[in-house]
């Protein structure tokens, strides 16, 4: 089958098209069809070598991670899904591929009046700002919360997620990003290129959701300076969740402020708990361009990635016609 990996360390040129096997399932596993999957700026940092001594990577490496498509096989163990199955998930291994196995954990079914399209950008930010707000955060109603950099793709579910549970959403983006952001729920935007956060919110925060990266990786493992400065505007005993910084865990403790970086596993009750909103129309990814499943796509998808202006999701898809 054909396959889009990283041969090394670097892009464009180290992104190529191979044939490799198609993946053997075992007693607990799905075969699954890929459809669609998504650019996840993430990837950045594991494509520049930034992360390596924190996540090594052996070449060639499949890429991305989020997939939709069609169930072709199952292993013993699976019963909630079938093949035919059209499915929504993640590919801990890898997306761009005609074909990968994924755990029984990894899919959810996809309702009928659901297309790819609809959340083929879904499944990795879904499942992180979830965990983020409702498991690591713990949010509550009327609880203050700031998520940085509010048009990205995991920090506009959140802004969504956050606000229909009743919290009170302060949100950073751009100023043609404002209009954006206030649509999804935020309550108060802070334009980051001009304003001093610090200084624009007058009152202290019980969250802060920390989504940026620093551009030249020069912080990985720890906080940037846009997280170092979110301690000025916690409360005590707040929580600081971070993306981001993979070391956060180890930084000592500042006013007794609860510093962690965001592990997320995989959650069949999560997917599905997502999908149920979509369906509702309170829940919705926004695509900000669509590539064709191709290798010139996903080169172009990446380089759109890290250019302005930008906002959501930008999704891959196979042409379906």
């Amino acid at each position: 089958m054909k396959a889009i990996v990283l041969t090394d360390y670097g892009v464009p040129g180290y992104i190529k098209e191979q044939e490799i096997p198609v993946p053997e399932i075992n007693e607990n596993q799905i075969l699954v069809e890929v459809f669609g999957t998504s650019i996840n700026p993430a990837d950045i940092s594991l494509r520049s070598g930034a992360i390596q001594h924190f996540m090594p990577t052996q070449f060639p490496h499949l890429l991305g991670v989020d997939i939709v498509g069609i169930v072709k096989d199952i292993g013993k163990n699976i019963t909630h899904v079938k093949p035919g199955d059209r499915v929504m998930g993640v590919s801990l291994k890898g997306a761009y591929a005609e074909y990968v196995a994924v755990g029984k954990s990894e899919v959810v079914v996809l309702p009928k009046d659901i297309s790819f399209k609809d959340v083929a950008g879904l499944p990795a930010v879904g499942m992180t700002a979830w965990i983020a707000l409702f498991q690591y955060a713990d949010l509550q109603p009327k609880q203050r919360i700031l998520i940085h950099g509010g048009a990205g793709g995991v920090a506009h579910i959140a802004i969504q997620l956050a606000k229909q549970h009743g919290a009170y959403v302060i949100t950073t983006a751009r100023k043609y990003n404002h209009e954006f952001v206030k649509s999804l729920g935020a309550d108060e935007v802070i334009d980051y290129t001009t304003t001093d956060f610090t200084k624009a919110i007058n009152s202290p925060v019980d969250i802060v959701l920390d989504t940026i990266m620093d551009r030249n990786f020069t912080t990985i493992g720890g906080l940037s300076e846009t997280g170092q400065k979110s301690y000025d505007i916690l409360k005590d005993n707040g929580k600081l969740i971070s993306l981001v910084a993979m070391a956060l865990d180890k930084q000592p403790q500042v006013r007794r402020i609860e510093s962690k970086f965001t592990h997320v596993q995989p959650s069949h009750e999560v997917f599905i708990s997502l999908l149920q909103r979509v369906q509702e129309q309170k829940l919705k990814v926004h695509v900000d361009k669509e590539f064709p499943f191709t290798l010139e796509g996903i080169i172009d998808g990446y380089n759109k990635s890290q250019i302005q202006p930008k906002k959501g999701k930008l999704i891959i898809l196979k042409n379906l016609d």
